[in-house]
């Protein structure tokens, strides 16, 4: 009786363990696709994969698993694991999604935010700005700020459902998202996403959905024309 409580105690332990694993690598895959670290067409193994996380390749199957799932992720009949080629009518179609869905996650956090999460908003904007001032610009840096200036907004709304979806076309576009900074580092100082956001922000802070919404849709806009007059799409 004893034995069998000890075993149980056991498997449950290392099935928590086993789950908080799994779930630390999907995060972390996840952050990598949605920050646009990897590329439409890149291929991945598993070796590397696990080698760079510090994990066995279980997990990391796992959670590669989850990924192909939700589309952000394709494994290819050789059993090699590829960042799917994304077309130019996927883009757009996508790009309506997300006018539709990051839009009203602006409009409502415009009516919700707090003075603490304006200034979270704030501190990636200037994350971004300073990056940007740099004479060598760290792009991964100005990348990650955008994300996260982004999805600090989204998560501001206070509607959990309506952000998950989001991070579901995130981790689609994700790797398509960041070519224009990656391709010309100048269009951190060029392009008009320091306006945008600052227009944004200045918004939310007014408490104006309209305004809000405006200028997370002319940042989207601008974004996306430059990617496809870049002709990098399928």
């Amino acid at each position: 009786m004893v034995f069998t409580l000890i075993m149980n105690n056991f498997i449950q332990i290392q099935k928590i363990e086993h789950e908080t694993m799994s779930q630390r690598v999907y995060k972390d895959l996840k952050d990598l696709i949605m920050g646009g670290k990897v590329e439409p067409g890149q291929k991945l193994t598993l070796k590397s994969l696990a080698d760079a996380l510090g994990t066995s390749q279980m997990p990391v199957r796992e959670a590669l698993r989850q990924l192909a799932a939700e589309g952000a992720l394709e494994f290819m009949p050789n059993r090699s694991i590829r960042v799917p080629i994304m077309t130019t009518d996927k883009f757009n179609e996508l790009l309506q999604i997300r006018q539709a869905l990051e839009g009203l996650a602006v409009e409502e956090a415009a009516r919700v935010i707090t003075n603490d999460e304006l200034l979270e908003l704030e501190r990636q904007h200037s994350i971004y700005l300073m990056e940007s001032a740099k004479r060598k610009p760290d792009v991964s840096v100005a990348i990650e700020a955008n994300m996260r200036l982004h999805f600090a907004t989204y998560k501001a709304a206070k509607l959990p459902s309506l952000l998950n979806i989001i991070e579901g076309l995130w981790l689609q576009i994700g790797p398509v998202l960041n070519l224009d900074l990656r391709s010309e580092p100048k269009r951190l100082t060029s392009g008009p996403a320091i306006s945008h956001h600052a227009q944004m922000i200045k918004a939310l802070k007014l408490r104006d959905p309209i305004k809000a919404r405006k200028a997370l849709a002319a940042d989207l806009s601008a974004t996306a024309s430059y990617i496809i007059n870049s002709k990098r799409l399928k």
